[in-house]
């Protein structure tokens, strides 16, 4: 009897699985080049089986799906529980220059595009500004912890801990932490 694993003759077909994850959350490339951070070109090179992705890359897809790295290359793709977690280290970031701002995405990768939720955290005096979303976008903030200030066109509005801040997003703003304390936040996106 051997101890050799029974290993497979062929590498599993990455682009095929990555397309159909995408295709069942109704995700376009765009979206999930926003979300796993990998470039659009690099993406679609993967799902047309052109390019084989590095084990970071396939580590930040199987992030932006919700999954674990096992759980990307397996048939199954049934959950055998009805509660689904996803820890800490598995919740993909997206990081502003120089470590500025960090946003968490709590929200399903499914909803990308019509409703997103983040963990915003600003660094000391870090911001993050924002080009118009699609027109009718609106953006939630609700402050956790220490104090920020919501800018949209000529409009500005200090909130404190514990304060929600409704808006128009379809146009320019930003949100600035002023104080030289972090401070975190809840940012909900809802496109129309």
């Amino acid at each position: 009897m051997s101890d050799v694993p029974n290993i497979p003759q062929s590498p599993p077909r990455i682009g095929s699985l990555i397309q159909a994850l995408r295709a069942e959350r109704g995700m376009t490339l765009d979206d999930l080049s926003r979300i796993a951070g990998v470039s659009k070109s690099m993406l679609s090179e993967i799902e047309r089986d052109k390019a084989n992705p590095t084990i970071a890359v396939t580590w930040r897809l199987a992030n932006a799906f919700g999954l674990e790295l096992a759980q990307l290359f397996t048939t199954e793709r049934e959950q055998p529980n009805h509660i689904h977690v996803v820890r800490r280290h598995e919740t993909p970031a997206l990081s502003g220059p120089e470590q500025r701002y960090q946003l968490r995405i709590l929200g399903p990768m499914e909803l990308a595009g019509r409703f997103e939720w983040y963990e915003l955290t600003l660094a000391p005096h870090g911001e993050l500004v924002s080009a118009g979303h699609d027109p009718g976008a609106r953006e939630h903030l609700t402050v956790l912890e220490g104090e920020l200030e919501v800018c949209v066109q000529d409009e500005r509005h200090v909130l404190q801990s514990g304060e929600t801040a409704r808006y128009g997003a379809d146009c320019e703003h930003a949100i600035h932490n002023r104080h030289a304390l972090p401070a975190r936040a809840v940012l909900v996106v809802i496109h129309p």
